[in-house]
């Protein structure tokens, strides 16, 4: 019998611990499933929910809209999948399932989930990076190619160059394109061409195929062998709809190998046209140029300065007299005034003169030597000798007496 004291706990409680030891559990996280899809249902929210079965078990999935957006196939019932994600519980119904993160057609999976981790990885070390990415040469003498000399993709960018430009060079590096042999071979093709140093422009890929025969191009090593490759890179790898590791690492993807060489290879024809119309438009500015320099001449020699080069010398000579007569008329008007000014400072330093003053009889006597003025009596005495000054000039003198 249940004792009311013992401890219980509620149908949520259990869910949520159920959930919480789920969702902490390793084990638990990050695990890839497989399985036969049945009950798929994309909800019109984008999200898709669906049951992963085999012989003995189901497991409920769901995918949300966020996660399931870039997935390149379309699920369906029976199809066998591979499905990576977390396992959690769905707390309103009690039922533990699987969030699905990852999702690949079981054949494919494995590559298409190496693919991504790959990608990822290369990612992060910047070998993608938009700056590493060198642009074209706009006219290259010599293209290379790194490709299977008996593939159709080798024909193809043959007959594309051949046909914009006869006149470009094209060097093939032979190369296994598929199988196990297929990097090292590509790796040492790209290698070889960087070493010759003979192009200008490298084009590696190959025509279309499975994902298994495309893999050579995602293998690492051939990743990183057209990121060091000094010769600018053009990916060329299966169809447009294909997308390999090279793709990122090459300088430029193009989406075929035909329009790898259109990329690589500028049409004949028109680069002559345009040279011509650039000649000819170069030609038509030149010499209307020349004419309007001619007309501009032809102005210059009908012109009073080199016709009549004298009448501007003359102008400024007698603009030079002219102002040479101004100043001396203005100079001579001062003169008159300053010595007027002169005559009237001189009758007035006149009138304050001592000599004025000795033409009304008046006399200065001053001892000798020391020709100090005399004032008093008593700066002389008898035998003193004196100096008179009067209007005309000095008498000498001497003292024979003295009266106060």
């Amino acid at each position: 019998m249940m004792n009311p004291e013992q401890q219980f706990l509620t149908v949520s409680e259990l869910t949520t611990l159920i959930k919480y030891r789920l969702e902490t559990e390793p084990a638990f996280n990050n695990v890839t499933v497989k399985g036969e899809i049945s009950n798929f249902k994309h909800h019109t929210s984008g999200h898709m929910y669906f049951t992963l079965k085999d012989a003995k078990s189901r497991l409920r999935c769901v995918m949300f809209r966020h996660r399931n957006f870039g997935i390149r196939f379309r699920p369906e019932d029976g199809l066998t999948v591979l499905a990576r994600g977390d396992i959690g519980v769905y707390e309103a119904a009690g039922d533990y399932q699987l969030y699905v993160n990852e999702l690949y057609p079981a054949g494919q999976g494995a590559l298409f989930f190496a693919f991504e981790q790959l990608k990822k990885k290369l990612a992060a070390e910047g070998l993608f990076a938009p700056e590493r990415k060198r642009p074209l040469p706009f006219l290259p003498r010599t293209v290379g190619v790194v490709t299977s000399p008996t593939g159709a993709a080798w024909r193809d960018i043959m007959s594309v160059i051949r046909r914009r430009n006869p006149k470009v060079n094209i060097i093939i590096a032979p190369a296994i394109v598929q199988g196990e042999a297929g990097a090292a071979s590509v790796v040492a093709a790209i290698q070889l061409m960087n070493e010759a140093g003979l192009a200008d422009v490298l084009i590696v890929g190959r025509g279309g195929g499975s994902l298994e025969e495309l893999w050579v191009f995602n293998e690492e090593v051939v990743a990183r062998a057209v990121a060091a490759s000094r010769i600018p890179v053009i990916s060329a790898v299966g169809h447009e709809t294909d997308f390999t590791i090279t793709d990122f690492a090459a300088d430029v993807r193009a989406p075929t190998p035909s329009a790898a060489a259109e990329l690589a290879v500028p049409e004949y024809t028109v680069l002559y046209r345009q040279v011509e119309d650039t000649h000819t438009r170069m030609y038509h500015l030149m010499k209307n140029q020349v004419h309007r320099e001619r007309e501009k001449l032809a102005l210059l020699q009908k012109s009073p300065a080199l016709t009549r080069p004298l009448d501007r010398i003359n102008q400024w000579r007698q603009s030079v007299d002219d102002l040479v007569g101004s100043c001396r008329t203005a100079l001579e008007k001062k003169l008159v005034e300053r010595r007027g000014e002169l005559k009237v400072l001189a009758a007035k330093l006149h009138s304050l003169s001592p000599l004025a003053t000795l033409e009304r009889g008046y006399a200065i006597c001053r001892r000798w030597p020391q020709l100090e003025v005399v004032r008093r009596v008593d700066q002389v005495e008898d035998g003193t000798e004196l100096r008179i000054r009067v209007t005309d000039g000095e008498i000498a003198a001497r003292v024979s007496g003295v009266r106060h």
